[in-house]
């Protein structure tokens, strides 16, 4: 089956703290069905002072959240959409926003 979310897309988030929010795909980890979204679903680890890092401190990354918890963002107006992917007339296929009309990529 075609990736309906791929790197790189925007995305809205639909569920959990940040929702509302929009952002990026930086990765897609489909054995998993998670995502990495950029600026989203930040996490905090406190770090000791180690050799590495002499300073130690807080370091922040996107935690993965569960693919079904985003869905892309219509190229029209920004909402959130679902995807449908069509054969175009050179029989490549295509994703389309379900409801705009308007094709994502190609």
């Amino acid at each position: 089956m075609a990736a309906k979310i791929k790197k790189g897309d925007s995305v809205v988030v639909l569920s959990g703290k940040d929702k509302g929010r929009t952002g990026t795909v930086e990765k897609v980890m489909p054995k998993d069905g998670k995502v990495i979204v950029e600026g989203i679903n930040v996490a905090a680890r406190h770090r000791k002072p180690s050799q590495q890092n002499p300073q130690g401190g807080i370091d922040r990354f996107p935690a993965p959240m569960d693919i079904s918890k985003v869905a892309v963002a219509d190229p029209k107006d920004g909402k959130p959409t679902r995807v449908r992917i069509e054969k175009n007339k050179d029989g490549k296929s295509v994703r389309i926003a379900v409801k705009s009309g308007e094709t994502i990529d190609g």
